[in-house]
C-alpha cells in the first residue's frame, strides 16, 4: 500500500464509519433503539473503528516512514563512500605513487637501491599504498547490502586484516547500534582500526582480542593481545604514534583514553559514561 493511499483511508474511514452508521440508525434501527442510545453508540463505534483500522493503518505509515529513513541513510552513505574514495585516490594514493618514483630515482642516484634499510623503507610505502587502494576498493564495492550494517562492517573489516596479515581476531561485541551516534560509530571504528594495525606493526602477535560491553550508564570496549608490549614502565609504543592518534580521537570525543599492561596482556580501553566515551586500553 502506497503512502498517498494510506492518509486518505486515514481521513476518510472516519467519516465512511460515522455516515453508515447514521445510514443503518435511521433506516433499520429506528424502531428498535432511541435516538439517545444511539448517539451515545457513534463514539463508540469510531472508537472501535479507529482501533481496529486506524491503529495497523498508523503502523503502517511508520514502518514506511522508517524504510524510507534508511533508504535516505544508505544513499547518503554511498555518495559519503563515493567522496572518500575520490579524494583517497585523488590525494593520497596519487601522493603516494610520487613518493615511491622519487624514492627509485634517489635509490639510483645515491646506490642504495640494494642498503636493506632502503629496501625495507620501499616495502613499507608498497604496504601503506596496499591498505589505500584496499580501502578505496572497499569504499566504492560494499559487499553487499548487509554491509550498511555498522557491526557487520567491523566483522568485515577484521576478516580482511586476519587474510591479509596472517593473524588472528576474536571479537566479541556487546554494544547495540542503537546506543552509538554516526559520529561515535566514525571514530569507535577509527580507533579499533588503529589499534589493530598498530599491534600488527609491533607487537609481534598472533592473536588479538577485542571485546566490547555495555554498561549502565554507557558502553566499554577493550582490544587485547599478548605481544611484546613495550619498552619502559611509561608504557610508551615501541614505535610509530599510532596510540597517539587513538587518544587524541577519544579525547575530541570527550572519551577517556588508558593504556596497561597487566599479566603479560596489552589492554587498550575505550569507555563512555553517561554522556562522556571512554577509550580504554586494548592489548597492543
Amino acid at each position: 500500500m502506497k503512502y498517498r493511499q494510506i492518509k486518505w483511508l486515514i481521513l476518510i474511514i472516519p467519516t465512511i464509519t460515522i455516515g453508515l452508521w447514521e445510514y443503518i440508525r435511521h433506516v433499520f434501527l429506528l424502531p428498535y433503539i432511541s435516538m439517545t442510545v444511539g448517539n451515545f453508540l457513534s463514539p463508540v463505534i469510531i472508537f472501535a473503528v479507529t482501533l481496529i483500522f486506524l491503529l495497523r493503518l498508523f503502523s503502517i505509515l511508520e514502518q514506511l516512514q522508517e524504510e524510507l529513513r534508511q533508504e535516505k541513510a544508505k544513499k547518503a552513505v554511498l555518495i559519503e563512500r563515493e567522496i572518500l574514495a575520490r579524494e583517497l585516490h585523488d590525494g593520497m594514493a596519487q601522493s603516494l605513487f610520487l613518493l615511491s618514483v622519487k624514492l627509485n630515482k634517489l635509490g639510483k642516484k645515491t646506490n642504495l637501491l640494494q642498503h636493506e634499510d632502503f629496501q625495507n623503507l620501499k616495502q613499507t610505502l608498497k604496504r601503506v599504498d596496499q591498505d589505500i587502494r584496499q580501502s578505496i576498493t572497499n569504499l566504492t564495492h560494499p559487499s553487499n547490502e548487509d554491509y550498511f550494517s555498522w557491526e557487520k562492517q567491523i566483522s568485515y573489516y577484521l576478516h580482511e586484516i586476519q587474510n591479509n596479515h596472517s593473524i588472528h581476531i576474536e571479537l566479541n561485541w556487546g554494544i547495540t547500534e542503537a546506543t552509538l551516534s554516526t559520529k561515535e560509530k566514525i571514530e569507535l571504528f577509527a580507533c579499533i582500526k588503529e589499534a589493530v594495525m598498530n599491534i600488527i606493526k609491533h607487537a609481534k602477535t598472533e592473536k588479538i582480542w577485542i571485546i566490547s560491553k555495555e554498561t549502565t550508564n554507557g558502553w566499554v570496549c577493550e582490544i587485547r593481545d599478548r605481544g611484546i608490549g613495550f619498552i619502559n614502565d611509561d608504557m610508551q609504543p615501541r614505535k610509530g604514534f599510532g596510540l597517539q592518534i587513538i587518544k587524541n580521537r577519544a579525547k575530541e570525543m570527550g572519551w577517556e583514553f588508558s593504556i596497561n599492561r597487566i599479566s603479560n596482556e596489552t589492554i587498550v580501553t575505550v569507555k563512555k559514561e553517561a554522556k562522556h566515551a571512554i577509550l580504554s586500553n586494548f592489548g597492543g
